[in-house]
């Protein structure tokens, strides 16, 4: 089969997913397409959103529909790096045994990922960036494909540990969950307040995805879209030769390199899902905003002037 015929046969795969998850998740379409557009395109996603909009629920019924082994592991301030990578236990023949920990699935749910400190934190930066875990110097393969879907609540800062830059750069998608509209939400009382549920039958296996990604990674790509990518990360860094007037204003901090890599992966996804065989400019600037959304800094003159990272991103565009 031809990549062209694969690239069909992709997209048709997807509608079946997003119709799939619909039958449990009411609404939401923009975030259960950034969830699974990062997943085929290798990378994680960061879910922020108040409590009560069926974040947990969507992660696992996208887990359930791409029949992938699922763990959550919830957050807390008292959470070691033991306990998600795993641990060595002596045996009854009095030999230590690695006993595997809840990040060896495929996907990883990390509720609340901000409530826990930064030594755990680190201990799963590492295994994001590397697919493995070290355990006394011994390296552990992760299952692949492997994916962290991390929630996180913009409220309630108090006893919580903002992510450091560098982990926030390992997140493909800043995903906000907004609320429900009013007949979307009237949908989703009438489905949870009654008898019946609705059950989900697994669309995509992990080798079909893993074989989707290389799919996407083969995609040819022109060189101005390349050249757009590449610059309009170059137009966020503050002081360098293409930053706008409202980037130097307004922004501390710009994006990394890793940026540029996501938004062309990202363009890649968008067009095989669109029904292009190759990225435009318009798939890059559709995913603009939830990759560029975590990695740029304002200064306190933004918030001063109420200038949101949306508006400054907006203007790029």
């Amino acid at each position: 089969m031809s990549d062209k015929e694969e690239l069909d046969r992709l997209r048709s795969k997807h509608s079946e997913l997003l119709d799939e998850v619909g039958k449990v998740i009411v609404g939401q379409e923009a975030v259960v397409r950034e969830v699974t557009m990062a997943i085929l395109a290798g990378g994680h996603c960061l879910l922020v959103g108040v409590p009560g909009l069926a974040k947990t629920l969507l992660v696992n019924t996208v887990a359930s529909a791409l029949g992938l082994s699922f763990n959550r592991i919830q957050f807390t301030p008292d959470l070691m790096p033991s306990d998600i990578t795993g641990s060595e236990v002596l045996s009854e023949e009095r030999k230590f045994e690695f006993v595997k920990g809840p990040l060896f699935a495929n996907i990883v749910l990390a509720d609340e990922i901000n409530r826990t400190p930064p030594k755990t934190q680190a201990a799963l930066l590492e295994a994001m960036q590397e697919r493995n875990v070290t355990i006394n110097g011994q390296a552990y393969d992760l299952p692949s494909p492997f994916f962290v879907l991390a929630t996180q609540n913009p409220i309630e800062q108090e006893g919580t540990y903002p992510l450091p830059e560098a982990q926030l750069d390992r997140f493909m998608f800043n995903t906000w969950v907004d609320y429900p509209s009013f007949e979307e939400e009237l949908n989703v009382v009438k489905q949870t307040t009654g008898v019946e549920s609705a059950t989900v039958k697994p669309i995509l296996s992990g080798e079909e995805i893993i074989e989707a990604q290389a799919l996407i990674r083969r995609m040819p790509v022109a060189d101005n879209v390349l050249q757009y990518a590449v610059s309009l990360c170059c137009k966020t860094r503050p002081e360098r030769d293409l930053a706008t007037e409202d980037v130097n204003k307004y922004l501390s901090w710009g994006a990394g390199p890793r940026a540029s890599q996501f938004l062309v992966i990202g363009a890649k996804v968008n067009a095989a899902l669109s029904g292009k065989y190759s990225p435009d400019i318009e798939d890059v600037q559709s995913v603009a905003m939830p990759i560029l959304r975590h990695r740029i800094v304002r200064n306190y003159k933004a918030e001063a002037d109420g200038m949101t990272v949306e508006k400054i991103i907006s203007s790029l565009l």
